[in-house]
């Protein structure tokens, strides 16, 4: 039981790291849209490959926080039973959704994009507008680690489910347990 204590450690830990990482993409997007807006309109002049820059912050920062999100359970979930739910019912939704839900999304979205993907990689695919910046296919790679950091947040969200159906969440640090509604 302690390993899979320390594999949810772990697996959420990575998560918060790239969490942490990632969400320092917001202040970069504000500021090149910002400087964008200053461009266009007080000074009447553009940039394309700034306009593409925080359109793909944006997209790198959502898909890159997505475990991390799954983690602090900031994802939209329809709780009406879960909320208010015993901590052992929490734990069997968690651990029945990871291979009823999470697994299946994440095989296929792996399974389908990863040529999606490679092809972008293939042609070092870039911005489709003028002027527009290269390395298009690096934001497109980010599909893929957002099927991988949901999958691994989600298989940490299961093994936890199994420490607390065994009685054993007091391996785990209190940040990382099971909220009691009260």
């Amino acid at each position: 039981m302690r390993a899979l204590a320390f594999i949810v450690r772990f697996l959420s830990g990575i998560n918060t790291i790239i969490g942490q990482v990632f969400s320092w993409f917001t202040l970069g997007i504000v500021l090149v849209c910002f400087t964008v807006v200053v461009m266009r309109y007080v000074f009447s002049a553009g940039a394309v490959w700034m306009q593409d820059l925080y359109v793909w912050m944006n997209g790198i920062m959502f898909t890159g926080i997505a475990g991390f999100t799954l983690l602090k359970n900031g994802h939209v979930r329809v709780d009406i039973f879960y909320r208010k739910a015993t901590t052992q019912f929490k734990a069997w939704v968690d651990f029945i959704g990871f291979f009823i839900f999470i697994t299946p999304f994440s095989g296929v979205l792996l399974y389908w994009c990863w040529p999606y993907v490679e092809r972008s990689w293939r042609f070092m695919e870039g911005s489709r507008n003028i002027g527009g910046m290269p390395g298009l296919y690096i934001v497109k790679s980010f599909i893929l680690v957002f099927a991988v950091v949901i999958f691994l947040q989600g298989l940490a969200m299961a093994l936890r489910s199994i420490l607390v159906l065994a009685r054993r969440e007091d391996l785990l640090p209190p940040h990382m347990r099971y909220e009691e509604e009260g």
